[in-house]
């Protein structure tokens, strides 16, 4: 059903979330999904990656195809360097931090989000060092790895934070 896409601007609903995901289809494997972000209008804003769990649907409509193209025609483009290995969460979170340093991530509700580089990964728990709104690390958050559902990087608000980290002595 995937294949279809690829490449393509397509939304993804989910039937345990409220928020519907937009984006670019890069890749995707029977755990995750990988998007270029188009969070509003004709804009692209980094990487979505989605965990590809309780999805109610996949959708690409007259409005998204307009959308493409007017993204398209301002000389947007989706290439291989786009491409992350997405076959599990260690791989993935493993190639962001070694290539971007610093990833959000959200459990299944999207009140919150959690900003932060990796400091450790295992089977019971994914820990991050915190990054707060003013670009300050604020120690350790874990996680249940199973309950990540989105992972999100290169974005304009991770890089804008990233300009403000202290370099680290």
């Amino acid at each position: 059903m995937m294949e279809e896409y690829l490449r393509q601007l397509i939304a993804i609903e989910f039937t345990d979330k409220k928020e519907i995901y937009t984006g670019f289809l890069i890749d995707y494997s029977d755990d995750w999904i990988l998007l270029r972000n188009n969070p509003v209008d004709y804009i692209l804003d980094g990487f979505v990656i989605l965990r590809n769990k309780n999805i109610e649907g996949v959708h690409r409509d007259q409005d998204l195809a307009f959308t493409e193209k007017v993204i398209r025609l301002k000389g947007l483009k989706t290439n291989s360097e786009d491409i992350i290995p997405i076959k599990d969460l260690a791989t993935i979170v493993n190639f962001i931090t070694n290539k971007y340093g610093i990833f959000q991530i959200a459990k299944k509700s999207s009140k919150s989000a959690y900003l932060g580089k990796l400091i450790e990964l295992n089977d019971e728990e994914l820990t991050i060092d915190f990054l707060d709104t003013k670009g300050q690390f604020g120690g350790e958050l874990s996680f249940n790895p199973e309950k990540i559902r989105v992972i999100e990087f290169d974005t304009d608000y991770i890089n804008s934070l990233k300009l403000v980290i202290p370099e680290e002595k």
